[in-house]
């Protein structure tokens, strides 16, 4: 019989061998084929996963779904007719979501549109242009310099960009729910939509598969839910689209981003700072005696934004290895599987699946209903003005305004002033009433 430990490794090192040979080639955007065909594979690892899809130009909130993009070709062509730039070697090599060109320009004008980056001369940045229409090629520094250097001024360069911008195409997202006892839910969020990069990408996809095969075989207290979005237009997308179900039912959550290397451990903080996800996690790096930083929820920068924005106000944590932004490979094609390994994904891995299994034992009431409800409805009044009476009333009264879905019944039994054996007799009439999710 296999450890719990070795079982782990196992699905992580299965999931992670998947991906790397399936996925990391393929040029991934936050629309188009990429991206389907992303979620697509994990699909075929998981026959309940459901894959969505919303049109471009629908209104999300403040936002519009943009036009899908898609790209054939891409490169730079020198007068001997050979490519110096080509999209078909690395898809890094193109501005992602650029729009399609052919033009010819000497060798200067060129140059402005080759990105690089000077102080990683070996990297070839990762750099987009969703929302305005415009287009350029990506390079190592090294090679950008070659080019000033074995060219005249006067030569001339073919520059050929063959993409679309489908005003009727779609944006892909995929989920899938692990029913529970309990309706209420935990969602597990990563983003999908970052072409040939290991950490900043497909780590995240690879926990998020490892969990799902971890928890499915489980019966759990919770439900769980699991969604692969393009990051940032994705998960507002996901908001408009379940609004409602966030209010009824979502308690919090966790986002998985660049979970894969070897080098830190680290989170974003939700916007409460001191939520019960916030919390928890806290509790589990202690627990595994591993060392961690804590970032400010005003250095956000994924999808923890989007969650935790005003109006959706749930507490939704980024959890990370190294943080997105803070290490040297971040958004270059250095951001490989040589920087992501097993034992990284594994970290990532354990402390998101014992915080979840933490979050699932927890009792934590969720209210069902707008205002004050009228307790006689449900006869838990009575109208004769007896004093006993009317102090068991306000005590459920003063247990559903607590019941926020961000609370445990201890920590409500504090705030309440009420024994915890009570706050769980409670508790169990207004679950039994349907006036809390617990």
């Amino acid at each position: 019989m296999k450890s719990k430990k070795n079982l782990d490794r196992e699905i992580i090192s299965r999931h992670k061998l998947y991906v790397e040979k399936k996925m990391f080639q393929l040029c991934r955007s936050i629309t188009g084929k990429g991206i389907q065909k992303s979620l697509s594979l994990i699909k075929k690892k998981n026959k309940n996963f459901k894959i969505n899809k919303i049109k471009s130009g629908t209104k999300v909130f403040d936002w519009k779904i943009p036009p899908e993009w898609n790209i054939k070709k891409a490169c730079v062509i020198d007068k001997n007719n050979k490519k110096i730039i080509n999209f078909e070697k690395n898809n890094l090599h193109i501005v992602n979501y650029s729009k399609p060109i052919k033009i010819v320009l000497k060798r200067d004008d060129l140059l402005k549109k080759i990105y690089s980056l000077p102080n990683q001369p070996d990297a070839i940045p990762y750099v987009t242009s969703y929302y305005k229409k415009n287009w350029g090629f990506c390079c190592t520094h090294r090679d950008k310099k070659k080019i000033l250097k074995q060219y005249k001024k006067k030569d001339l360069f073919k520059v050929e960009i063959i993409s679309s911008h489908n005003t009727k195409g779609y944006l892909n997202y995929g989920e899938i729910c692990l029913p529970g006892k309990s309706e209420q839910e935990i969602l597990i969020s990563t983003y999908l939509c970052h072409p040939s990069m290991a950490n900043n990408e497909l780590s995240g996809p690879i926990v998020s598969m490892s969990l799902i095969d971890h928890f499915s075989k489980k019966k759990l207290e919770k439900t769980l839910r699991f969604i692969f979005i393009p990051e940032t237009i994705g998960s507002i997308t996901w908001i408009s689209k379940n609004l409602n179900h966030i209010k009824d039912k979502i308690i919090g959550g966790y986002n998985l981003s660049c979970i894969g290397d070897n080098k830190n451990h680290s989170f974003v903080e939700s916007k409460l700072k001191d939520s019960i996800f916030d919390k928890i996690l806290v509790k589990n790096y202690k627990k595994q005696k591993i060392k961690f930083k804590r970032y400010s929820f005003l250095k956000r920068g994924s999808d923890e934004r989007q969650f935790n924005s005003p109006g959706i106000d749930l507490p939704f944590v980024t959890v990370c290895r190294s943080k997105f932004g803070e290490y040297k490979e971040y958004h270059t094609s250095l951001d490989n599987f040589d920087l992501v390994n097993e034992e990284g994904l594994l970290g990532g891995f354990k402390i998101v699946k014992s915080s979840i299994e933490d979050i699932l034992k927890l009792k934590i009431p969720k209210s069902k209903i707008n205002c004050e409800p009228h307790l006689s409805k449900y006869k838990l009044y009575n109208p004769i003005n007896f004093k006993d009476q009317k102090n068991h009333s306000m005590n459920l009264l003063n247990f559903l305004q607590y019941s926020d879905g961000k609370k445990t019944i201890e920590e409500i039994s504090k705030i309440i002033n009420l024994n915890f054996k009570e706050c769980e007799k409670i508790a169990s009439i207004l679950k039994k009433n349907k006036l809390i999710l617990i």
